[in-house]
């Protein structure tokens, strides 16, 4: 089903780049070790996961689990009975509003069989482990959908349009001062309306602004 554009703005959740969490889950000797990156897409998703599976060449299992921001999602069992690894480790990652992010989860067989429920539980586990580490380690960031602005004003202005801009919500991202000042700002998606309807009223209509398209960005 098509993702209407509320659902293409809502804001989401990525691992900061460069950065690897881990969490683990021990169940009657079997080990389970989530190991969760950010990634931009399938290839890089796929060099993870040989990443993984290289580290841990020894293990039983390296299941996979990756999810990106336009859509696109995988899991795989990788040998696991159908349906109790990689598909609970992508739902752990949707529910916690994960995109452009993989996890691949390395099982260390204890010799004990774990049942269907028993390995749903341990994946769930781990990936969750992952995910709490990467918050509690700050490793997470918000991505929000922000629409840029730029804004030239004579000096004799400023003050009155950086009201305006807090008013709305806004931030100043940057600030580069001639004989006027330029003003490079950010908004929440929407919110620049508001303020470029009081620039307008405040410059007798004639503002001089400049609208970027609407991205994803920390705010």
């Amino acid at each position: 089903m098509a993702c209407d554009m509320a659902c293409d703005m809502e804001s989401y959740f990525t691992m900061r780049g460069g950065l690897e969490a881990q969490g683990e889950f021990l169940d009657r000797k079997s080990r389970f070790i989530a190991q969760l990156v950010h990634v931009e897409d399938e290839q890089e998703a796929a060099a993870h996961i040989e990443e993984v599976r290289s580290r841990h060449f020894d293990a039983r299992h390296n299941v996979p689990a990756w999810i990106l921001r336009d859509g696109q999602e995988r899991a795989s069992d990788d040998g696991e009975p159908q349906r109790t690894s990689g598909m609970p480790t992508l739902e752990v990652l949707r529910g916690a509003r994960l995109k452009d992010v993989c996890c691949v989860t390395t099982r260390y067989f204890g010799g004990t069989l774990l049942g269907p429920g028993g390995l749903v539980r341990a994946y769930t586990a781990a990936a969750q482990a992952a995910i709490e580490m990467a918050r509690t380690q700050d490793m997470l960031v918000e991505m929000t959908a922000v629409a840029p602005v730029g804004a030239r004003v004579p000096y004799a202005l400023l003050e009155q349009v950086r009201h305006l801009v807090e008013q709305a919500g806004g931030k100043e991202r940057a600030v580069e001062y001639t004989d006027e000042v330029a003003l490079s700002l950010v908004f929440h998606a929407g919110d620049e309306e508001p303020f470029i309807a009081a620039m307008t009223e405040l410059t007798a209509g004639n503002p001089r602004i400049e609208r970027g398209a609407v991205r994803f960005d920390e705010f």
